[in-house]
């Protein structure tokens, strides 16, 4: 089988179209018309995951953050990320990378599932399909129950397997509405604040951006940006052993990017 096929497959469940115009999905690195019978899953293109590939002989990289999100002027061992590419190129291994994509068509339902939401709605439309319906980033629906933002935070814990989260607002506050946005979401706020949302569940939010959302009357629960997109790389594995059973799969260990101690 060649890597194109791979490719044709992935992209027509996940149409690169459905892309925001400042993102970069599809084929970073290597040659389509390559064979294939080794893909490497995971949530980023590191150099430890790049030597895992390596390691293990991997033909295919397939990650849901892109190499090249802006433009590169040389590709060499010096350069960064040049020498990621040429350690791939050497090794004849390709990569490809469903981001902003794969958030529109499932990123936002496995976290709406994690989260056991309700009667959920997109939380920020940014298209439509021919038939006129609306495809967008993020969702809002009710949560099972009740409950404070403190015991919000334990259960977002627990729905996405995390040591620990950031809550911005009092922890007494009753929420029940909540949006979700997995990724870096300070630009869902506004959304999620038009929409009603008792609470915010999102990652990557700073100082500033926290206050404000509060100061609007938004709590908001940051599980950082790989606690709630880490669900990408066992739904894409298991996708990819479904569509190509005669390939092998391997998914990258869970590596959150940084330790609280």
């Amino acid at each position: 089988m060649k890597i194109e096929k791979v490719i044709e497959k992935l992209a027509k469940e996940y149409p690169p179209q459905t892309a925001m115009s400042w993102d970069n999905p599809g084929l970073q690195v290597g040659r389509t018309d390559r064979s294939v019978k080794k893909i490497y899953v995971a949530l980023d293109a590191t150099d430890q995951v790049i030597q895992e590939c390596i390691s293990w002989k991997a033909d295919l990289l397939v990650t849901h953050h892109p190499l090249l999100m802006s433009g590169i002027k040389k590709v060499n061992s010096e350069d960064y990320p040049g020498r990621k590419v040429l350690a791939m190129a050497e090794s004849g291994i390709a990569h490809y990378a469903m981001h902003t994509n794969y958030d529109v068509i499932k990123m936002s339902e496995l976290a709406e599932k994690a989260l056991r939401l309700k009667k959920t709605k997109i939380l920020e439309v940014t298209g439509a399909w021919e038939d006129g319906s609306a495809y967008g980033i993020g969702g809002v629906g009710n949560l099972p129950k009740k409950m404070t933002a403190r015991e919000c935070c334990e259960y977002v814990k627990k729905a996405f397997d995390l040591k620990n989260v950031r809550l911005f607002g009092n922890p007494e506050t009753e929420v029940r509405y909540l949006a979700v946005s997995p990724g870096s979401g300070k630009s869902m706020i506004g959304p999620a604040l038009a929409a009603g949302a008792d609470i915010l569940v999102t990652g990557d939010i700073g100082h500033h951006d926290g206050l404000d959302a509060v100061d609007q009357g938004l709590p908001v629960i940051d599980a950082g940006h790989y606690g709630i997109e880490h669900l990408f790389i066992r739904q894409m594995a298991d996708f990819l052993k479904e569509a190509f059973p005669e390939l092998k799969i391997r998914e990258a260990k869970p590596a959150d990017p940084f330790t609280v101690f």
